[in-house]
């Protein structure tokens, strides 16, 4: 196995010190099952923070937490008043979480800083590696960054149960400076995450990179179709008002909505709660959830409108009564088009096979590129596995991204200016 990079030879990832990083992180949280289990604001996300921190240390870097949680981590550029370029990820992780989840963009950017610091190269811009703060719950890390973090601590649920105020307090933030942690519009030049994809786009496609078009927005919905709970034995099928028929019908028109739209929106039914839910009874009601997700809002949209029209339409052949209650929603954000380009020239220029692709999945850089130019580098994930145990990414295709990042991140720096209009 190599660890050569194709990157040029003064400025390239050291793969061994990046798996040596990726194991050392997954130590931390070990589960028994080979899962990782780092919930944010834990002893065990703090110890990971820890971790990073001892690192930025030894390669003669220092950190501060933002009001927000956020550990930030800081490399000055040879003109200082340009503003930062940004990378980084997450530590923290779902309950059964993967090893590379987060944690591979966060070591990616440490690798660069190290890198960076090996070769004494010093960028134009200041270069900062960002670890969010409880990305896989509250987001208040990115949030708050970027200024959309709700004034209201009822407004955040942690996976503790402890409040967003006593939460913050352990990673060091404030929550009564929270409003501290927005950066200005000029004090960042663009946002870079290097991230797994968490999906089986790559590997089926037998591609290194993946070039992020954007996040996904997402619209929830929860559905009540009211019937009438009878008899299972002595009501004839005729003069039945069966709620779970009439939901079967609304999760297959979901399913049928986003297979027959041109394009890749996908639709889901995730959760169905029937009442009551016995044997020999009539199914009088049922509560179920519909997921929208697509990178085009007009194609939410029309998704939406069709759920809709479908719900009217079940209604009317069912005798049962259909409500939708918007639970949810979340507006795409689209990677910016310079940000893409370099990432698909990089990967072109080291030699590695990539293609554009959306993100499914909700990650700090949809909450960044609100604000300031963002682009996304995937990896393959193995069988598209992620939350898991079984998340593999392998060592060649983590040194890849790495390499795609530290290239990006280098173009960038040349070709940006402060009077870049994103």
């Amino acid at each position: 196995m190599s660890l050569a990079s194709p990157v040029a030879p003064r400025l390239q990832p050291n793969g061994l010190r990046l798996l040596a990083a990726l194991e050392a992180m997954a130590e931390v949280g070990a589960q028994p099952d080979g899962s990782i289990c780092r919930r944010g604001f834990s002893p065990e996300d703090r110890q990971g923070r820890e971790l990073l921190g001892s690192w930025l240390l030894q390669a003669g870097l220092t950190a501060r937490v933002d009001s927000a949680g956020n550990l930030i981590a800081r490399r000055e550029g040879s003109e200082p008043h340009l503003p930062a370029l940004v990378t980084g990820s997450h530590l923290d992780t779902v309950p059964t979480g993967g090893r590379y989840d987060g944690a591979l963009g966060v070591i990616a950017g440490l690798e660069v800083l190290r890198c960076l610091q090996d070769c004494e190269h010093q960028l134009r811009h200041p270069l900062e590696l960002v670890v969010f703060a409880d990305e896989e719950s509250t987001m208040v890390g990115c949030k708050g960054m970027t200024g959309a973090a709700s004034a209201d601590p009822d407004a955040y649920t942690t996976s503790n149960g402890e409040s967003i105020e006593r939460n913050l307090a352990h990673l060091g933030g404030d929550w009564a400076h929270l409003a501290e942690a927005r950066r200005s519009d000029g004090e960042i030049a663009a946002f870079l995450e290097l991230h797994v994809e968490q999906g089986g786009v790559l590997e089926q496609r037998q591609h290194t990179i993946g070039v992020v078009e954007g996040v996904v927005g997402q619209r929830r919905f929860t559905i009540r179709v009211q019937g009438q709970a009878n008899h299972a034995g002595t009501t004839p099928m005729h003069d039945r008002q069966d709620a779970l028929v009439a939901a079967s019908q609304v999760v297959l028109a979901v399913q049928q909505l986003a297979a027959g739209h041109p394009g890749q929106p996908v639709a889901t039914v995730g959760r169905l709660d029937v009442w009551p839910n016995a044997a020999n009874v009539v199914p009088g009601e049922v509560v179920l959830s519909v997921d929208l997700r697509d990178l085009s809002s007009a194609v939410l949209n029309a998704l939406e409108r069709g759920l809709r029209q479908q719900l009217q339409r079940i209604e009317a052949s069912s005798g049962c009564r259909l409500v939708i209650e918007p639970q949810f929603e979340v507006q795409p954000t689209p990677a910016d088009p310079t940000v893409m380009a370099t990432i698909a020239r990089c990967a072109a220029d080291l030699g590695y096979s990539a293609s554009p692709l959306p993100s499914r999945a909700s990650h700090d850089a949809q909450e960044m590129g609100r604000r300031w130019p963002m682009g996304m580098i995937f990896v393959p994930s193995h069988r598209g596995l992620s939350h898991s145990a079984a998340e593999f990414t392998s060592l060649e295709q983590c040194l890849a991204g790495t390499s795609v990042l530290l290239a990006s991140l280098l173009q960038l720096d040349r070709a940006l200016d402060p009077g870049r209009d994103p």
